[in-house]
């Protein structure tokens, strides 16, 4: 377990940080029948992430690869790796790309961006629940870390199949660490 040490927001003007995919693994959950909330994640994420601390604004870049899903059921990542889902052969990468990202105060509260998924790109606005900056001392580098969050319409990117027995509404969540 990696020991961080909180700090006050840098006094540089913006800093590019670069996930680190060992600690990112974005998120879902999904209805499944209205019985029960199925999750997976995704295993390989990279990217990057420039603060601007005295604009109070910021850019993200982050591509998932969409073969890297993981359900808990090597069947079902399969179906859903297939053409009525993800369509991984096609479309092998998520792509979220935001050119906004909003402060409350010292701390970014909201992400304005773009979800590209299947092909079809369309504006998602993640809401940070939790974002925390500092010096890692395993890694000795400076870093944050955030999490974010929010609910999509897969029907929105062409993600039809087994409506409505399998939801609509999938909570989307970007957990993430970042180092410069």
């Amino acid at each position: 377990m990696a020991v961080w040490l909180g700090s006050p927001v840098p006094v540089t003007a913006a800093d590019t940080y670069r996930i680190d995919p060992s600690h990112t693994y974005p998120s879902f959950e999904i209805s499944h029948m209205g019985f029960s909330i199925q999750r997976g994640f995704f295993e390989k994420t990279q990217g990057t992430i420039t603060l601007d601390w005295q604009a109070k604004t910021g850019l993200l870049d982050i591509e998932i690869d969409a073969a890297s899903i993981q359900t808990g059921d090597a069947k079902r990542d399969e179906v859903v790796r297939g053409d009525g889902f993800l369509a991984v052969q096609h479309h092998p990468k998520l792509i979220y790309t935001a050119s906004e990202i909003v402060f409350d105060g010292d701390k970014p509260a909201r992400i304005k961006g773009q979800l590209q998924l299947r092909g079809v790109k369309r504006p998602v606005e993640l809401t940070v629940t939790h974002f925390e900056c500092g010096f890692n001392l395993l890694k000795l580098a400076n870093g944050c870390g955030a999490d974010a969050v929010a609910a999509i319409q897969r029907s929105d990117f062409g993600i039809v199949s087994f409506l409505p027995s399998i939801g609509d509404q999938v909570w989307l969540r970007i957990q993430v660490e970042a180092y410069k």
